[in-house]
Order: structure tokens, then C-alpha cells, then sequence
């Protein structure tokens, strides 16, 4: 039993570092992409430009960098369900969440297959922060603190959340929610990870607190 404990943390370890990798890869992709086509933009006087010309540059460096979103998407699908699944079931995972969103956007294009992607990690995020929140041993985290679980699963939410506004910031109510629970999520997730013996100590000591009320 002990042997297969250790083969498991192995196998995460090495799925870990390769989505990690992978997500560095991409996000340097996309900051690339980014810089270049400031500087084009600025070289080549977009600004100056007629307002349809300007439309079909924006549309041409949207075009360019939209694959690499897709993949950073498809990277947080799958770097969720890691904290819930065994290493051999993420593949399927992912292989799954690969055919759904090929479904849905051969049915209603790219938004809606990025949009039901998000949608499902929103869900299992959730799912990870309730577990977190009540202490459960069976997710998947490298560091065993408290706090710092919680933090990380915020945080997670908070990106989650953020992609959602993105999808939906059309929606004038939903996108308001949606920023102000993005702003929460982080900035608590933060908290509780860089301080996390700070938030304990702080937990523990409220509770006394209360404590010593209660026994008056």
C-alpha cells in the first residue's frame, strides 16, 4: 500500500510539472503575441488608420492568439480535476472534456466550447473549495497546510471566475457579480496563502476568545 502511495505521488509530481510547463509555455506564448502586436500597432500607425482597417488588425492578432487561449482554457479543465482525481483518471478526464467541447463548438462555435469548459471547472472548483473548506484528505494538494489549501482553491476560483466574466460581461448585473466575487476570491486566496500561519494564528485566537466569553 505504501509503495503504491509513493507511485501515485510520483506520477503527480511528473503531471504536475508537465502542466505546469505547459501553462508557463502558453502564458509566455499569448505575453509574446501581446508585446508584438503592441509594437506593431505603434510601427505601423494603426491609430491613425481608417476605422475598418483598424477593425481588421484587431481581428487579425484575435485570430493569432486564439489558439493559445483555447489551450490555456483546456489547461485549466484540466488542472482542476487534478485535486479531485487519481493521476489515471485525468487523462480520461481530459480526454473527455476535449470531445464535449469539440461537440459544442461544432454546434455553436469556439465561444460556446470555451464556454462550457469554463462552466464545468467552475463547477469542480466549487466542489475543491467545499472540500477544502471542510478539511477532507482526499483532494490532491502538494502542501498539507490548512489554510493554505483553501488559499490555493480560492485562488483557483478567482481565475475561474474571471474567465467566466470574460464570457459574460455583456450582462451588465452578471458582470458586476462576477468582478466583485473575482476581486474576493483572489485577494482572500492571496491572504491566506502568503500569511497562512498569519490567518491561523489569527483563527486560533478568536476562537479562545470565544471560548473564554462562553465559559462567563
Amino acid at each position: 500500500m505504501e509503495a503504491m502511495r509513493d507511485q501515485e505521488a510520483v506520477r503527480r509530481a511528473s503531471y504536475d510539472f508537465w502542466l505546469i510547463l505547459a501553462t508557463v509555455v502558453v502564458l509566455f506564448a499569448i505575453s509574446a503575441i501581446s508585446i508584438g502586436a503592441m509594437f506593431a500597432f505603434k510601427w505601423a500607425a494603426v491609430d491613425q488608420m481608417a476605422p475598418a482597417m483598424k477593425a481588421a488588425y484587431m481581428e487579425r492578432m484575435n485570430r493569432i492568439v486564439a489558439p493559445f487561449v483555447v489551450v490555456l482554457v483546456v489547461l485549466l479543465g484540466i488542472c482542476i480535476p487534478k485535486r479531485l482525481l487519481p493521476v489515471r483518471w485525468l487523462n480520461r478526464f481530459a480526454a473527455f472534456l476535449l470531445v464535449l467541447a469539440a461537440i459544442a463548438t461544432a454546434w455553436q462555435g469556439v465561444r460556446l466550447g470555451l464556454f462550457v469548459v469554463v462552466a464545468i471547472s467552475f463547477v469542480l472548483q466549487l466542489v475543491v473549495l467545499v472540500m477544502a473548506l471542510a478539511g477532507s484528505r482526499r483532494l490532491y494538494f502538494i502542501h498539507a497546510g490548512y489554510w493554505l489549501r483553501v488559499g490555493s482553491s480560492l485562488l483557483h476560483l478567482g481565475l475561474v471566475l474571471f474567465l467566466l466574466d470574460l464570457f459574460l460581461f455583456r450582462l451588465p448585473t452578471v458582470h458586476l457579480a462576477l468582478f466583485w466575487c473575482t476581486t474576493l476570491t483572489t485577494v482572500t486566496g492571496m491572504i491566506c496563502c502568503f500569511w497562512s500561519s498569519a490567518v491561523a494564528g489569527a483563527v486560533r485566537r478568536l476562537s479562545l476568545r470565544r471560548k473564554g466569553n462562553g465559559a462567563y
